[in-house]
């Protein structure tokens, strides 16, 4: 049988980035694990069983010993290894479903309309092909508006060991009893704020907020407030976005592995953050007007002397040429850098984007050669095919002392061929 009631999936990863380090470490199948941030600064994402252990966003440099008594092993984010998994993980699920919207590098909707079958049987379906293929576990949500979606998808991790990883709220006394029994901080887009707002005027649960006047909710708060109580309340309002659209700010910014007293390290460092922020420029087919660059001190250890300085810098045409960006992003650091302070951090934001066409400048002002637009192109091709920094800018170091530190990096099994998952016969 068809169904032919509008229909929406969630399908989101259990503990992303925990669950990709596990992929390559079968030893670790039963172990906790952790992820930690930049520099191997704080907790960004823990495996289940790490959480009793430790907290989201704690110091990894005041828990270290902790979680070693603990027998919780920690690793440095490796994002190239991330994103690759991801996109397998995406590329299968658009291969089972009839429409997808890659919602974060974890999650993506569904549209399951029409979907022949019973879709609790679907969902499960691609559950067990996505970790036969890339041995990442997921939850799965079902239900008939997106915001339903994102809930079921909470009920099926937060009642794993019923559900399954797998819960349709098509079923109106499964969606009702969800509703009763899900706090109102917990729907998707309530925020801690919000929720005090929202108890204050009675609304506890989602079932709550399912059943409050809309038109009150868009009066006190915002229309986004109305849309998801109609759509807890089953009236879809939110759409699968077929097409992502163009950022309207794209920015690089990183904290340095160690504290820098000298300006040309500053100046590879936002070479290097100028070049990827152009990457991603170029990916969605985009030009830059204006860069803002920003280098400051660390801001927390009172016996260091604070500094933070930024300089907006105007391109003299639209571009997406990281070679006219860098010239203009690190002669900026002349006028920001200044000696006897310890930077830690500098970032690269690029603002004012348009798409070609978009800009209306006068008929005598300049624009971006044609020739620049091909040599970018040539650039992208080389670095797609032979790895990201294969082709690179002068001023962009290959191996330099200031990238942040990431001692605990796995190896990018996926991405590297110097670094392919090898097996030991026994």
């Amino acid at each position: 049988m068809l169904t032919h009631e509008r229909t929406f999936a969630l399908i989101d990863c259990n503990s992303f980035y925990a669950s990709c380090e596990r992929v390559f470490r079968p030893d670790l199948a039963r172990t906790p694990i952790v992820v930690l941030s930049n520099n191997d600064g704080c907790v960004i994402a823990r495996s289940y069983d790490a959480k009793p252990f430790v907290k989201m966003g704690a110091p990894y440099y005041q828990i270290k010993d902790d979680l070693r008594r603990a027998g919780v092993v920690a690793f440095s984010s490796n994002y190239a290894l991330y994103g690759d998994i991801s996109e397998r993980v995406m590329t299968i699920i658009e291969s089972m479903v009839p429409a997808l919207e890659v919602y974060s590098i974890d999650e993506a909707f569904a549209d399951l309309t029409g979907v022949p079958g019973d879709l609790n049987q679907f969902g499960r379906d691609i559950r067990a092909r996505l970790f036969k293929c890339t041995g990442i576990p997921v939850g799965v949500g079902i239900a008939q508006t997106k915001t339903l979606a994102k809930l079921a998808n909470h009920t099926a991790k937060r009642l794993s060991h019923i559900t399954g990883g797998v819960v349709d709220l098509s079923d109106p006394f499964k969606r009702d009893w969800t509703l009763r029994n899900t706090d109102v901080g917990e729907v998707w887009g309530v925020g801690k704020r919000m929720r005090a707002h929202l108890e204050g005027m009675g609304i506890k649960t989602a079932m709550d907020l399912a059943r409050a006047d809309p038109w009150t909710l868009r009066k006190n708060f915002s229309v986004v407030i109305e849309k998801t109580a109609r759509e807890l309340a089953g009236t879809a309002c939110l759409e699968l976005e077929d097409i992502t659209p163009p950022k309207q700010e794209i920015c690089c910014s990183r904290m340095f592995g160690a504290r820098v007293t000298d300006i040309e390290p500053i100046k590879e460092a936002v070479a290097t953050y100028t070049q990827r922020a152009a990457e991603k420029l170029r990916a969605q087919n985009s030009l830059c007007k204006k860069i803002r660059v920003s280098i400051r001190t660390g801001m927390f250890n009172p016996e260091e002397v604070k500094y933070a300085n930024a300089a907006l810098v105007e391109l003299p045409y639209p571009t997406n040429d990281v070679r006219l960006m860098t010239k203009a992003a690190t002669e900026a650091v002349n006028r920001l850098f200044r000696p006897g302070f310890k930077y830690s951090k500098a970032e690269v934001l690029l603002m004012d984007l348009r798409q070609p066409g978009e800009f209306t400048d006068d008929l005598f002002a300049h624009s971006q050669p044609s020739d620049a637009g091909k040599v970018m192109q040539v650039l992208d091709e080389i670095n797609g095919r032979w790895g990201r920094g294969t082709l690179r800018s002068a001023s962009v170091p290959s191996a330099p002392e200031w990238a942040m530190r990431r001692d605990l990096m796995s190896s990018s099994y996926t991405t590297r061929l110097d670094q392919l998952w090898t097996v030991k016969a026994t």
